[in-house]
């Protein structure tokens, strides 16, 4: 039975609560939070004890689940590492840098298990894709969201767009050679709008947007790779792959087209998305990889590398527009 205390029971806080009750071999013992209101109401309802004060709630848990916002991480996360605890952290894992990587080494010098809240990695429409062959050579990326001041205490690029960085880091075996970006800060003193450009030594390009000024919503990545156009539609949890048909495609949808080469076959594959709680297999993976002595799913150096990458984006940011933003 692994003991878990919770940093951090606002919006998503509770969905992650809801979901550890659901989770077997586990058990929640402890919590903080600075809203009296709603610690009593959780009290009351789930019968699990509020602490107030820090390192007794780390002493109390073999792990600990930060949930709390993006400026609290550090401190938590490195007082439960210098304990030996395990830690699950929500993107992005620090405030700056220089945290992440005092984060990175503690992790390193504890030898205990950390993993990092990419919760898009566990999507169903993602995960309908394990085992196919992804080289994208072409990404083109659209996150939009309506604003919402919860998570605006982070730029749009650490609140939404870091969502897909991982995914296309995760996607991309070579290492970035160039970023270029513009973002504005609308509604915030952060970019609440940004475009961004991420070229790759391996030559593929990627072009993300996101927003969280937008009137509708909309979480796409659409990959393009020789002989294939891959769509992921996060939001609606739908994948779609079309491709020139191969020799072990006899059962999909075709149609032939003409070309200058000659007579293509091309192939639609709609592959099968199982039902999923991407929170909870996220949680479910951390669980597995503590009782399992694994490696977790999204390591801190991932988390670390998407950081690197919306810091990197930032910064174009800040030197295309002088004073017009913070991290």
């Amino acid at each position: 039975m692994i003991r878990i205390g919770i940093f951090g029971l606002g919006h998503l806080g509770k969905f992650h609560l809801n979901n550890w009750n659901e989770i077997e071999q586990v058990e929640v013992v402890g919590f903080m939070d600075p809203d009296d209101a709603m610690a009593e109401e959780v009290t009351s309802n789930y019968g699990i004890k509020r602490y107030l004060d820090e390192d007794a709630l780390i002493d109390a848990v073999d792990a600990i689940d930060v949930v709390s916002p993006t400026p609290f991480h550090f401190d938590t996360c490195r007082k439960a590492l210098l304990k030996g605890r395990h830690v699950f952290v929500e993107k992005p894992m620090a405030d700056s840098m220089e945290e992440a990587r005092e984060i990175v080494a503690l992790v390193r010098e504890s030898g205990v298990k950390f993993q990092v809240g990419h919760v898009e990695r566990f999507n169903p429409a993602f995960l309908a894709l394990q085992g196919r062959e992804l080289n994208p050579m072409f990404i083109e990326v659209h996150r939009l969201a309506q604003f919402n001041p919860r998570g605006t205490e982070v730029s749009v690029i650490l609140d939404l767009m870091i969502h897909d960085i991982d995914i296309i880091l995760h996607l991309v075996k070579s290492d970035v050679k160039n970023i270029s970006a513009s973002g504005v800060a609308v509604m915030t003193d952060t970019p609440d709008i940004a475009n961004v450009r991420i070229e790759f030594n391996n030559g593929c390009v990627a072009n993300l947007t996101s927003s969280r000024i937008s009137m509708k919503r909309m979480r796409k990545i659409r990959l393009f790779q020789k002989d294939a156009y891959i769509g992921i539609d996060f939001l609606e949890k739908k994948t779609e792959i079309i491709k020139l048909k191969g020799p072990d495609d006899g059962a999909l949808f075709s149609f032939d087209i003409e070309t200058p080469q000659g007579t293509r076959t091309i192939a639609i594959d709609n592959p099968a998305i199982a039902d999923g709680n991407a929170i909870k297999a996220e949680l479910t993976a951390f669980r597995d990889a503590i009782l399992n002595d694994r490696p977790t799913a999204v390591t801190e150096i991932d988390g670390f590398m998407a950081m690197e990458v919306a810091h990197q984006i930032l910064s174009r940011i800040e030197n295309s527009f002088p004073g017009n933003i913070n991290p």
